[in-house]
């Protein structure tokens, strides 16, 4: 993906330092495009397919989806929309950066009318064809054993028009805590890594990761926590220190800033916090949720605008809080309309915050 570096300086002068980070190998942007929220409906297609090609055309080239998003119609679109820019020129395909996701169960095109529906569908696409076993579920909506995630990276390969994913997440694995023991979890942990491993080696996926929402927030006595440090030992015992776990998604913003401030993780025989860990391990962050489905993108209190200085809109300076945070190499914001697309990506012309200006938003709170 060395390509990613042509994308960045077709934007020298446009965008400001810093807008871009080298990561992996790869030149992101610093605001990438998400695609959870919306109707799974035509107008939404559409929608989501026009603020994919305007977020290329002005800065944009991560784009982060999952198979369960809108029932899979937002892998669609967005495959859709990459294929179109890709055979029109506009872009080409190593320039961009996709990541999707596997895990929770994706219906197809529309959710189920009733828990019936659901459990024929289950029945029908799982069970009977020998993908996977009623126990693997975990509340009858998560699973990741190697076979379903196998299968599911498949139709997302489908689903995004693309014969390799360059970031392919386990789709907030801590569900299965719910229901399975801690030393069972890391098992099929490994499982699904092993899994992963071969799909890297195959071609299918470049690197993977964890997107989780709790996981790694939550306290390291939470019921629900997981430890970096655990699931990188968990990598390493499957591939040595070549493997590819290489990124985590987590949610990450002015109302949900554990990540930054809560030594809830262990690195080199002590406490950090999750950012401190995943430098330590030479993991990526992306951040889910940056304006936190659109309620922070009004109604901030001054303080931050006097603080993050330069941005138009609330939206603006919650992305540029989430952009500047040391760590974070992405600030991941869903995007399905191109009036947001265009004023998000107004961001991408301020150079990130200064380490002090930042750090000056805690020290007055």
């Amino acid at each position: 993906m060395k390509a990613t570096i042509n994308y960045k300086e077709r934007f020298t002068g446009v965008v400001a330092e810093g807008h871009f980070r080298r990561s992996q190998g790869l030149w992101m942007s610093s605001i990438g495009l998400g695609s959870y929220l919306g109707a799974p409906d035509e107008r939404t297609d559409g929608a989501y397919r026009s603020a994919v090609k305007r977020a290329v055309e002005l800065g944009c080239n991560v784009f982060d989806t999952a198979a369960n998003y809108r029932c899979q119609r937002s892998e669609r679109t967005i495959g859709d929309a990459l294929a179109d820019l890709f055979a029109r020129g506009v872009a080409a395909r190593d320039e961009i950066v996709v990541s999707t996701k596997g895990g929770y169960v994706p219906f197809d095109a529309t959710p189920p009318r009733s828990r019936q529906e659901m459990i024929a569908y289950l029945e029908e696409t799982f069970i009977k064809p020998g993908i996977c076993k009623w126990d693997d579920f975990v509340q009858s909506s998560h699973c990741m054993t190697p076979d379903y995630i196998s299968h599911q990276l498949d139709q997302s390969l489908r689903n995004l028009k693309l014969e390799c994913v360059d970031i392919y997440y386990i789709h907030n694995p801590e569900s299965q805590l719910a229901e399975v023991s801690r030393d069972d979890f890391y098992r099929r942990l490994r499982a699904a890594f092993e899994f992963l491993e071969t799909a890297v080696a195959d071609g299918k996926i470049s690197i993977y990761g964890t997107a989780t929402w709790n996981g790694y927030r939550a306290p390291s006595d939470s019921p629900e926590a997981l430890s970096l440090e655990r699931v990188v030992e968990t990598a390493r015992e499957v591939a040595g220190d070549g493997h590819h776990f290489k990124v985590v998604q987590l949610p990450f913003n002015l109302a949900m800033n554990e990540a930054f401030t809560d030594a809830n993780q262990t690195f080199d025989g002590g406490k950090a916090t999750f950012l401190e860990a995943a430098a330590g391990f030479g993991v990526t962050v992306m951040s889910s949720a940056s304006i936190l489905q659109s309620r922070l993108s009004s109604g901030l209190p001054p303080i931050i605008g006097a603080s993050l200085k330069g941005l138009r809109t609330d939206a603006q300076r919650a992305i540029q809080f989430t952009r500047s945070t040391p760590g974070i190499d992405v600030a991941l914001v869903g995007m399905s309309d191109v009036a947001h697309v265009e004023e998000n990506l107004e961001a991408a012309k301020i150079p990130p915050a200064p380490v002090e200006e930042y750090l000056g938003l805690f020290d007055r709170g």
